[in-house]
């Protein structure tokens, strides 16, 4: 029976290999043309040469860092589009044409310019979320941005100016990041971003705090601009703000009317390198104050406890007072008291 088997295997497999194929290809061809059928299903598009679109991550498409100066072509699939740190200076309408599942988009460190982004380009783009257009050349936020937005990054850029028109309808943006442009002013532009919990508009040419913030800010950072005084009662309709930071710009005593900063809930208060020469009065709430860099001359216990006893003293933590007019013998011995929370104490 052995001699058989032998028999008819020799006088199979010579013929199998006379036409060039291999004799297991029965076993294992469905398997490859499945696996081929499975690869061009998850592809959903070809991904462009320049790209990496890995099939562990179908729906996100790598195109950071590759020198590219134009938009590649975007398959339907991709949710995840990496194009940051490029050389990118426009996208066109047909640039995203079929990318309408995008939730992600980084273009940021390109060279981008306001008038090379089309201004339908991102009406298509219902669902996206992330907008990273930081470090570009851009002097407007684009127009007819996604009402889905909830993180746009426009900072490092040449913007001057923000208008309503803008911003309209941005009912779920969360993060707004504008920092580090040449912005003069944003009118009341900000007021209908209902949910917004982050401002950042450090860095800027502001000379006074904008009007109509949305209420319901957690953070806010408003450093490095030529801010010399804060409105009457600026943080009384702020239910949610913890972490406010002036520092590095113009403000004098003159410029804060009494109590200003006497708000609970304030966890965070900077207003570092300005020109104060007293020390405002804080809630007994506040955990982190820096007043580093101003021409304080006095250290006031009642600025942060109106009564000192064993039930009312402060919850500070940190108290930055160094590079002012005072020095540690000028702090009174009741301060102990006041402060007995207090890690840090720089004078």
């Amino acid at each position: 029976m052995c001699l058989v088997v032998v028999f008819l295997l020799s006088t199979l497999l010579p013929l199998s290999f006379s036409h060039g194929q291999d004799p297991l290809e029965w076993l294992y061809g469905r398997q490859s043309q499945a696996f081929a059928s499975l690869q061009a299903s998850i592809a959903g598009g070809e991904c462009p040469e320049e790209c990496d679109c890995p099939p562990s991550f179908p729906v996100a498409m790598y195109c950071d860092g590759r020198g590219l100066t134009a938009m590649p072509t975007v398959p339907s699939r991709v949710k995840y589009l990496y194009l940051q740190n490029n050389a990118i200076t426009a996208v066109p309408n047909s640039a995203l044409v079929n990318a309408t599942n995008l939730v992600w988009l980084m273009m940021h460190h390109n060279q981008l310019t306001s008038d090379r982004i089309d201004k339908k380009v991102f009406l298509k783009l219902e669902g996206l979320q992330r907008l990273y257009l930081h470090h570009n050349n851009l002097t407007s936020i684009p127009s007819n941005l996604p009402r889905s937005l909830r993180d746009l990054r426009v900072n490092h850029n040449n913007i001057e100016k923000v208008t309503p028109v803008e911003l309209e309808g941005m009912d779920n943006l969360t993060i707004l990041h504008l920092h580090d442009n040449a912005v003069t002013d944003v009118g009341t532009s900000l007021k209908a971003l209902k949910s917004l919990t982050l401002l950042d508009i450090s860095g800027n040419e502001l000379t006074k705090i904008p009007d109509g913030l949305p209420e319901h800010l957690h953070q806010l950072y408003l450093d490095y601009n030529s801010i010399d005084s804060v409105p009457e009662g600026f943080l009384g309709r702020f239910t949610q703000l913890q972490y406010v930071r002036m520092a590095h710009n113009q403000l004098t005593d003159k410029g804060i009317p009494s109590n200003t900063f006497n708000v609970t809930g304030l966890v965070e208060l900077d207003l570092s390198f300005n020109k104060l020469e007293r020390i405002p009065v804080v809630s007994t709430t506040l955990q982190h104050l820096y007043l580093q860099a101003n021409q304080i001359k006095e250290f006031t216990l009642g600025s942060f406890c109106s009564v000192v006893d064993v039930t009312n003293f402060s919850k500070l933590l940190t108290l930055r007072l160094d590079g002012n007019e005072i020095s540690r013998q000028d702090v009174p011995s009741e301060s102990a008291l006041c402060l007995r929370q207090a890690t840090t104490l720089e004078v």
